[in-house]
C-alpha cells in the first residue's frame, strides 16, 4: 500500500521535474541549481566558526572554573574510558537511525535517495545545522537544495520534509508529555517541579494539537485559496503569498500519519535518533560517577534542547545552558551538570562536524552527476 495521501502531488501529474534540467545557461532550472546564498555565504561560514569557537573556548575553560572544577579538558580526563567510549558507539548509532528515518521518508519518492544519497544529505545537513544559526534553518535549506537536484519536485519536497520533522520531533512531543506527567504524577522517580514537567508538557500537547488540525485541513484547500488569490487588494496578495504553506504542512503531516498507520519500520529511526542520543548524555552522567534518574535526564535533555531554536550556530551556548539549568532544578548538583553536559555535546556537537562537512564535498560531487544525467536523458519517476 503506498502512503502517498490521494492530494499528494504525484510527479507525472506535476510534469517535468526540476531534476530534467534543460535550457540553457542562465535558465531558471540552472539558477536553481545553486546552494541557497541566503544562509551559505563567505561571511557567515567565517562568523560561525568565530562564535562557536569562542563560545567552546569559555565552556571547555571558563564555565568549569566557575563552577568549581579546573579546566573541563582536565575533568574529562578523569571519565571512565569504557563509559565515554559507550557514548560515541551511542551517538553514531543515533546518526545511523536520522539516516534511516530520512531514507524511509524520501526512497518512496526518488530512486536517487538511496543509502549513500541519505547519508550524504543527512550528515551534509547535520553539519550546517550545527554550524549556523537560526534554529537549523541551515541544514533544513541544504537538504532541500539536494532533494530538489535530485529531481523531486519543489512542492514535493515540502510536504515530505515536513512529513520528516513531524516523525522526527512527534518524538519529541511527545516524550515531553509523558516524562513530564509522569514526573509530575511520580510515576517516575525524581523531583516533580510543575514548571519543569507540566509545563513542558503542556507546550508539547499544544504542538502535536496543532499538527493533527492541520492535518483535517481540506483536501481542495489549495484550490479555495487559488480562488480568494484572484481578489484584488490585501486579501488576494496574501492568499498569493501563503497559498502553497498550509496545505504543504497538511500534506506533510497526512504522509507522516500514513507511515505510521503503515507500521513502516523505518520510523524507528526517529526513536533510535532521540533515544541513542539520549543514551549518549546518560553514559556521560556514568562516566564521571554521576547516576540521575533516568526520567530526569530526559527531562533536562528535551527542556535543554529548547535552547537550539535560538539564533546561535548549533544551538552553541544556549543548549548547553539550558540543560546545565534543567538539570539544575531538578536536583542534579552544578557540577555533575556541567561536566556530563560538555562530555556529552562533545559528542553530539563536534563528531559529526568533520564528518558531515566530508558529506557536503561528496554530496556537491553527487547532485553534479544528478544534473548532468538530467541533462543527457529525460528522467522521470
Amino acid at each position: 500500500m503506498s502512503d502517498r495521501p490521494p492530494n499528494e502531488p504525484s510527479p507525472s501529474a506535476a510534469g517535468p521535474l526540476s531534476g530534467s534540467v534543460t535550457g540553457a545557461p542562465g535558465s531558471a532550472a540552472q539558477g536553481d541549481e545553486a546552494l541557497p546564498r541566503v544562509i551559505f555565504t563567505r561571511g557567515r561560514i567565517l562568523g560561525s566558526a568565530v562564535f562557536v569557537i569562542t563560545i567552546a573556548v569559555f565552556l571547555y575553560l571558563g564555565l568549569p572554573k566557575l563552577v568549581g572544577y579546573g579546566s573541563s579538558f582536565d575533568r574529562l580526563d578523569e571519565g571512565n574510558g569504557w563509559w565515554l567510549g559507550g557514548a560515541a558507539i551511542l551517538e553514531f548509532l543515533s546518526f545511523c537511525g536520522y539516516v534511516v528515518l530520512f531514507r524511509t521518508v524520501f526512497l518512496q519518492r526518488s530512486r536517487r535517495i538511496g543509502w549513500r544519497a541519505s547519508y550524504k544529505i543527512t550528515m551534509a545537513g547535520l553539519a550546517a545545522t550545527r554550524l549556523f544559526a537560526a534554529a537549523g534553518a541551515g541544514g533544513i535549506a541544504l537538504t532541500a537544495w539536494a532533494l530538489r537536484r535530485s529531481g523531486m519536485e519543489r512542492k514535493l519536497v515540502a510536504s515530505r520534509m515536513v512529513a520528516f520533522l513531524s516523525l522526527l520531533y512527534g518524538v519529541y512531543m511527545a516524550a515531553l508529555v509523558i516524562d513530564g506527567l509522569g514526573l509530575y504524577l511520580r510515576v517516575w522517580p525524581g523531583p516533580h517541579p510543575f514548571a519543569l514537567t507540566i509545563v513542558p508538557a503542556a507546550f508539547g500537547g499544544v504542538v502535536i494539537g496543532a499538527f493533527l488540525s492541520i492535518s483535517a485541513l481540506p483536501r481542495d484547500f489549495d484550490r479555495l485559496v487559488a480562488a480568494r488569490a484572484e481578489r484584488p487588494g490585501l486579501v488576494g496578495m496574501l492568499a498569493r503569498r501563503l497559498a502553497s504553506v498550509p496545505s504543504a504542512m497538511a500534506t506533510g503531516v497526512r504522509t507522516a500519519l500514513a507511515l505510521i498507520r503503515n507500521a513502516n519500520p523505518g520510523l524507528l529511526g526517529a526513536l533510535a535518533w532521540w533515544g541513542f542520543d539520549i543514551a549518549t548524555l546518560w553514559a556521560c552522567f556514568h562516566a564521571f560517577g554521576y547516576h540521575p534518574p533516568a526520567a530526569v535526564i530526559v527531562m533536562a535533555y528535551f527542556v535543554g534542547w529548547l535552547g537550539n531554536v535560538l539564533p546561535l550556530p548549533g544551538g552553541v551556548g544556549g543548549v548547553e545552558g539550558g540543560m546545565i539549568g534543567a538539570f539544575a532544578v531538578l536536583g542534579v548538583s552544578v557540577q555533575a551538570a556541567v561536566i556530563a553536559v560538555l562530555a556529552y555535546r562533545a559528542f553530539s556537537f563536534w563528531l559529526p562536524t568533520l564528518p558531515g562537512a566530508l558529506a557536503y564535498f561528496q554530496l556537491r560531487r553527487t547532485v553534479r552527476g544528478w544534473v548532468a544525467e538530467s541533462r543527457s536523458s529525460s528522467y522521470t519517476y
